[in-house]
């Protein structure tokens, strides 16, 4: 009696202390604090979970505008709490209980720790434990909350459940080509817990990731994420890939998640996920994908969600780290040569998949980059020719770093040679010593005639800092 009478009492102080530590975290500064190591290994399943709900907030409404499923739908929140202040980036993903493995953990880990304290300030992950079985969510919340209590507390993860009685019915529903009815209602049920994950993290942030819970990222895949979108300023895009598997690394506006939630749950049990998510990328008018390599993603489950499945899919152009990432300012690309059917000058200078092809390259022939705002550029990397056509490559040329931008804007007037091509391929550091001031311009320029075609793979440029 006297030991129960103790554990109790301990449970109670221990509560009653990270309760306080959520009034200082949350009731003063707004400012972010550094994380903090909090022990919860005393508490029971309950308390912890209390503890990591600031206001005792259980159920949250959330108002959408049309489709009743999607309306006042009352989430549970789990743990976490929502920040006053729209992030730079909501990361979200779903995950239901496999019949092997469990690799959610090893998810937010690599989230978290491949992201430095500046990059975690702009970003939220928000976790839909959506499996039927509410046992399941629990244990599973109690387990993420003993491990990534800090980052919770900061306001950086929520983890959050939305009823099975706001699903549509996953009873009866048609089997187009010919899925067997488990596999149906598998897929069925995948698209409405994304449609529910959607539609809480639209106000959010400015953009919305979609990964799965079992994936490593690459070191500050968050910056890698912001110089893709610098690389795209101006330009319309409905989704951005940054892996070339299912629905992981698939980048959003978050002011298109609600109808993209709304799509996906008119036509949930029509096809798998990612089969809408090509045409609701379709029906927003963007015609082509727009994937970045190197991929900031890697599936690691080695067991499906559906069935337990051996599943070895990985991503050959997954790159752990981006740190030696190329700047890209934005620019306007423009060339003298004849443009092979629609290999735009645009696909070499984007790490979006595609190259440029032009026609007939002779002395003279120029490829020019015209940046939007004068630049220090430090580096240049150009790959040109393709594994397919090993000779359409630049067999002479030089490049140039260029002032003076013309009225016209699709040239400079002024130029310095810094380099010459190898074998088609040119790289060349040092850039701010040979030419100190900010150029307007980098050009290519063929130095002599070729009878094969030209294709440029690639086009690398890095700045200094605050250009």
């Amino acid at each position: 009696m006297r030991c129960s009478l103790k554990r109790s009492l301990t449970a109670v102080l221990a509560a009653t202390f990270f309760l306080l530590l959520l009034l200082l975290l949350h009731g003063g500064s707004q400012q972010e604090q550094e994380p903090l190591e909090v022990d919860l290994r005393n508490l029971a399943p309950d308390m912890v979970l209390q503890t990591l709900q600031p206001e005792g907030a259980l159920r949250l409404p959330r108002d959408t505008d049309d489709l009743s499923a999607l309306h006042n739908v009352s989430y549970h929140l789990l743990a976490g709490s929502l920040s006053p202040h729209k992030k730079f980036l909501a990361v979200g993903l779903a995950s239901v209980r496999r019949p092997r493995g469990y690799y959610l953990p090893a998810t937010l880990q690599s989230l978290f720790k491949q992201s430095t304290e500046e990059e975690l300030q702009e970003m939220v992950v928000v976790v839909h434990l959506a499996d039927a079985d509410p046992g399941w969510n629990t244990r599973v919340a109690v387990d993420i909350a003993h491990k990534f209590a800090h980052h919770i507390l900061l306001g950086r993860l929520l983890l959050i459940h939305a009823p099975q009685e706001f699903y549509p019915t996953l009873e009866g529903l048609k089997r187009n080509y010919n899925d067997p009815e488990e596999r149906v209602r598998f897929r069925s049920k995948q698209n409405a817990d994304y449609a529910f994950l959607l539609a809480f993290a639209a106000n959010l942030s400015s953009y919305y990731l979609m990964i799965e819970d079992d994936v490593w990222c690459a070191k500050s895949f968050l910056t890698a994420i912001r110089k893709a979108l610098a690389s795209r300023a101006g330009s319309n895009w409905a989704t951005l890939e940054f892996s070339k598997l299912g629905y992981i690394g698939k980048l959003y506006h978050s002011s298109d998640l609600p109808r993209l939630a709304r799509f996906l749950l008119l036509f949930y049990q029509e096809m798998p996920c990612d089969w809408l998510l090509v045409h609701f990328r379709l029906l927003l008018t963007q015609k082509d994908v727009i994937r970045f390599k190197p991929s900031l993603f890697q599936h690691m489950g080695l067991y499906s969600s559906f069935q337990g499945t051996i599943n070895r899919l990985e991503d050959d152009e997954f790159q752990a780290d981006t740190v030696d990432l190329p700047d890209n300012p934005p620019a306007a690309l423009f060339t003298s040569m004849p443009i092979f059917e629609n290999y735009e000058p645009l696909k070499a200078y984007s790490t979006a998949e595609g190259y440029f092809w032009g026609k007939d390259p002779a002395a003279g022939s120029i490829f020019c980059i015209v940046f939007r705002q004068p630049a220090r550029v430090t580096r240049v990397r150009v790959r040109t020719g393709s594994e397919e056509r090993r000779d359409d490559f630049l067999h002479a040329g030089v490049l140039e770093l260029g002032r003076q931008r013309r009225p016209d804007g699709r040239d400079c007037s002024a130029y310095d040679t810094v380099g010459t091509f190898e074998k088609g391929n040119l790289e060349q550091r040092g850039l701010e010593k040979a030419v100190p001031s900010p150029v307007e311009c980098v050009r290519i320029r063929v130095t002599q005639d070729q009878s094969e075609w030209l294709i440029i793979r690639s086009i690398d440029i890095w700045t200094t800092d605050g250009t």
